[in-house]
């Protein structure tokens, strides 16, 4: 069940600017998942061409608050190489720390473009993670092991042998435009965990895929064996993705799984977020269809 505990109070100091003076007491950052830009035809569900407009008011918005830093959380186009040029111009206008999260339809490109898509969003790594006070944040690559992100010749073959071994259970999630994380990135992430054990650091997860319900269509296609890798650290406090574009919330073993929902979606509003990481709380300030949100930090 969604905490809300003094949720209206916490919603009016995040309206706020913080007092400089208390900034080591907690931090903000911005959220924004599935940009999804495209100059084509909206659809039923989609409507791409706005999302430059959603992005701006978005940007404006971040812009007037003293953020840590501003992350997306994938897809920030829909398809086309070019599309990146239509949205990097406002998004490099963000006066805060910036930071990307890899999703399927960044990768929506010509085959000879797809491995020039890290670095045009600024990425040296497709995976990394980063730090900020007690918190290590760690950023996934969740188009490791994919039919559409791919590149090398050794994760393609590690992508149909993960592919072939778990189409037999007919799994819902097991799908072309999801993909996995390989051996490599989670022998990784795990790595990052006893660092951040060891460091007495709390650990917060960023994907485009999401993990936790089971069974669901949008899953990581071997969410299992992460959820199984993560169950002994205490100290993974949250997992925030995309990919859902109706969002979605759930918490287990104290940890808080939340889907942002989709910034291209609906003809009438937009969904953003900014989140303020507390010493107990994480504050979520939704705008638009985004849903504001307290959660308690165990």
């Amino acid at each position: 069940m969604m905490k809300t505990y003094g949720l209206v109070f916490f919603l009016i100091i995040l309206s706020c600017k913080p007092d400089t003076s208390k900034t080591s007491e907690y931090f903000d950052i911005g959220i924004i998942a599935d940009c999804q830009f495209c100059d084509c035809p909206n659809n039923s569900v989609r409507y791409y061409r706005n999302s430059t407009k959603r992005l701006q008011e978005a940007v404006t918005v971040f812009n007037s608050k003293a953020l840590k830093y501003v992350i997306h959380l994938g897809d920030f186009i829909d398809r086309d190489f070019a599309s990146f040029d239509s949205v990097l111009p406002i998004w490099n206008t963000i006066k805060s720390d910036k930071k990307h999260v890899l999703g399927n339809h960044d990768f929506s490109v010509v085959d000879s473009l797809k491995p020039l898509v890290p670095m045009k969003l600024g990425l040296s790594k497709r995976y990394y993670s980063f730090k900020i006070h007690n918190w290590r944040f760690i950023v996934l690559d969740g188009n490791d092991l994919s039919k559409h992100g791919a590149i090398s010749r050794e994760k393609r073959t590690e992508t149909d042998s993960l592919y072939n071994l778990l189409v037999k259970d007919s799994l819902p999630n097991l799908k072309p435009w999801n993909g996995g994380l390989s051996r490599t990135q989670l022998h990784w992430v795990k790595s990052e965990l006893n660092d951040a054990l060891h460091n007495n650091e709390w650990v917060g997860f960023y994907c485009h895929f999401p993990v936790a319900r089971d069974p669901d269509m949008h899953n990581i296609w071997n969410y299992s064996q992460f959820l199984e890798l993560i169950a002994d650290y205490k100290n993974v406090k949250f997992y925030f993705n995309g990919h859902n574009h109706d969002g979605d919330y759930l918490e287990q073993n104290g940890v808080h799984f939340l889907t942002f929902k989709g910034m291209v979606d609906t003809s009438y509003s937009s969904a953003f977020s900014i989140v303020r990481m507390t010493k107990d709380s994480i504050i979520v300030k939704g705008y638009g269809r985004e849903t504001s949100r307290g959660l308690k930090i165990k």
